[in-house]
């Protein structure tokens, strides 16, 4: 698949994310009445002619859960990888309940980043879904699409993956590293093989920096109850052994709920990928989710 630019992948897993985000450019919006309050977003420029697309990450993540796609998709058009405020490089926000006080600030950064008129695209991974749903709530048809990946928001078809431990922070590095490889096993990734550094090392440091408590808002039905307000085209993306998903049978019926309110909306399974399945899948992910940008395109 064509990409906007190269990164060697086998180098030092900082050194990798460093070199992408040095691809793009850092950006920042300020949110609050303080005018201090900064959201952190990083900027890929593309090709001129399609709607920018803004991503959002999953619950104490970063951008850089997006991190194996963003060279082909920069090379699909412009792209902007938020860090939701209380996670990554953002800053605070507080321990809100729900999504309503956190939807509006990456609303309003998205109006700050783009001009007036422009329309764009947002897909949210995750807890990222939940947010994205209510930003595309937001903005009405400017927003020309909204995708689902791997999405919170569906209240009991969720389910509550147990097991995760918190790290020590006096352990020794390779004591921490194995308790976030083994969290990544039960939550993140469905095979042994996606266990890598650069994943050990991005979930590390996310962890690290997430002050967003997200489960609660993840376990709600935030999601299901925004769609009917929605104007953009929907769809959806699920690794078919994603564990959140509380298997197959059940991420049909989000397939179900998204096609109630869109019908015949593109929507994806894949097969042999797990919860963040744009690491653990990116080409198949990159195939179908390009898909169904060109899709919204040419309705």
């Amino acid at each position: 698949m064509k990409t906007a630019f190269e990164i060697e992948w086998q180098a030092p897993p900082a050194n990798i994310v460093a070199n992408v985000a040095a691809k793009g450019r850092r950006l920042t919006t300020l949110f609050n009445q303080n005018d201090r309050d900064a959201m952190v977003w990083h900027r890929w420029d593309g090709p001129a002619g399609q709607p920018h697309l803004i991503l959002l990450h999953g619950g104490w993540g970063s951008w850089t859960h997006w991190i194996k796609c963003i060279p082909a998709l920069a090379a699909h058009t412009t792209v902007l990888a938020a860090d939701i405020p209380g996670m990554g490089d953002s800053d605070e926000i507080g321990h809100p309940d729900t999504i309503d006080p956190v939807a509006p600030l990456i609303a309003s950064g998205i109006s700050d980043l783009l001009e007036n008129d422009e329309r764009y695209d947002i897909a949210g991974f995750s807890f990222g879904g939940v947010a994205a749903a209510h930003v595309a709530a937001l903005h009405g048809e400017r927003c020309r699409s909204f995708t689902a990946v791997g999405a919170a928001g569906f209240g009991p078809l969720h389910n509550a993956v147990a097991g995760i431990k918190v790290p020590d922070p006096r352990l020794e590095d390779d004591e921490i590293n194995a308790i976030h490889a083994r969290n990544l096993d039960i939550l993140m990734l469905a095979r042994e093989s996606s266990i890598d550094p650069l994943a050990i090392h991005i979930h590390r440091t996310n962890i690290e920096r997430g002050r967003l408590r997200s489960r609660r808002i993840s376990m709600s039905s935030a999601l299901v109850d925004i769609l009917p307000n929605i104007e953009a085209r929907i769809g959806g993306i699920w690794g078919a052994l994603d564990i959140t998903g509380n298997g197959e049978a059940t991420i049909e019926k989000r397939r179900e709920i998204l096609r109630a309110c869109q019908p015949g909306c593109p929507f994806d399974i894949i097969e042999n990928a797990g919860h963040w399945i744009m690491y653990e899948a990116p080409d198949a992910f990159l195939d179908a989710f390009i898909r169904h940008l060109d899709h919204h395109a040419a309705v």
